[in-house]
């Protein structure tokens, strides 16, 4: 019986299964050799060539300098022979400790790199998918924020350029950004994730069920909730005033519109059972900062807009790009005079026959 050997783990699985790097996607070595894809980023990576081909697992090409170098070196050593200074190290630990050198700075340029990369890769159709299978599997951790009452998160960067802050989490929710909870994923940079994908993963997926989940807490914690707490309250009294509510506002269903925000989802301090005022000295500022209309009508701008001025003088396409009108602009003549021998003239001197130069 033939015994087949197991195949060396990849660069790429081995980063993305370090601790700290669960947030990570695997991207595609298909997506890595398009040179497309990697656009910009030589002048950004240090020893770029180097940190490319440890990424894709390609052996590096030897040099025929290095090559003589090294041969260069052997020579000098048999010719000191024994007459060697004291301290003086033979030219392969030489060798030696100018790879190990290279090589750690090879594989922060590679981490680099990879992150880089793996910013333009969870945008792309393939990348955006793999991050949608790891947010529906809670692999990003849920909104620290109580009132948001475990909502999925996703990671994000607050700035695209590396070295400036660390990988941070959002919950769609309450629409902010939090500190991951774990240590270990405080030491990760934030451009890796970048600021496009957060946006552009929930406009992807509009249909995706972003309310608060509650499925695992116990039944008294559900019933404390404040989902059931304010529909228990506020549902009677407020919910039959209101107009009928739409389903979807230009094609987002208002159940995914800040669903942790609004009346019954904000803090409320209290002190003896007595709500702390907001104009005392220590009540609560900045409030409206998580307000949220109970009447959701009143998000859908647009309708409101055409409600109150009426249709504009801007045609809406089929595709929802709009183009205004333009005035083709009023064809300008000439003013033609007779001069006193019988020719048309115009205004500018010449004449309008054949061959007659200007007037004068």
């Amino acid at each position: 019986m033939s015994t087949s050997s197991p195949q060396p783990e990849s660069w790429i699985s081995s980063f993305c299964s370090l601790l700290g790097h669960e947030y990570f996607a695997e991207v595609s070595e298909d997506f890595i050799e398009d040179d497309f894809n990697l656009t910009g980023l030589q002048s950004q990576v240090q020893m770029y060539k180097e940190a490319l081909e440890m990424i894709l697992d390609v052996e590096p090409e030897e040099d025929e300098e290095e090559e003589e170098d090294e041969e260069e070196e052997d020579e000098d050593d048999d010719a000191l022979g024994e007459d060697k200074p004291v301290g003086y190290r033979r030219a392969g630990e030489r060798r030696h400790m100018r790879i190990a050198s290279d090589l750690s700075m090879i594989e922060t340029s590679a981490e680099t790199l990879y992150g880089l990369i793996h910013q333009r890769y969870i945008t792309s159709r393939p990348g955006i998918q793999q991050m949608a299978e790891k947010y529906d599997l809670q692999h990003f951790g849920v909104c620290p924020r109580t009132l948001c009452n475990s909502c999925r998160v996703l990671p994000v960067g607050i700035t695209d350029t590396p070295g400036i802050d660390t990988v941070k989490l959002y919950c769609p929710s309450c629409q902010d950004v939090y500190v991951p909870p774990n240590s270990r994923f405080q030491s990760v940079d934030g451009a890796y994730f970048g600021t496009t994908f957060g946006n552009l993963f929930f406009f992807t997926f509009p249909d995706l069920d972003v309310s608060a989940r509650a499925e695992g807490l116990p039944a008294i914690e559900k019933a404390r909730s404040p989902s059931t707490l304010s529909g228990l309250t506020a549902a009677s009294s407020e919910q039959e005033s209101l107009p009928p509510q739409p389903t979807t506002i230009n094609g987002v269903p208002t159940a995914n519109l800040a669903p942790g925000l609004g009346d019954g989802k904000i803090y409320e301090p209290k002190i003896y059972g007595f709500k702390v005022a907001e104009v005392s000295k220590g009540g609560p500022r900045m409030r409206w900062l998580r307000s949220k209309p109970n009447d959701i009508n009143e998000l859908d701008e647009r309708r409101i807009h055409l409600g109150r001025y009426g249709p504009s003088n801007e045609d809406d396409s089929d595709d929802g790009a709009v183009f205004t009108k333009r005035k083709k602009a009023p064809i300008r003549r000439r003013k033609q005079v007779v001069d006193p021998n019988g020719m048309l003239v115009d205004t500018a001197g010449r004449m309008d026959t054949n061959g007659a130069g200007n007037g004068g």
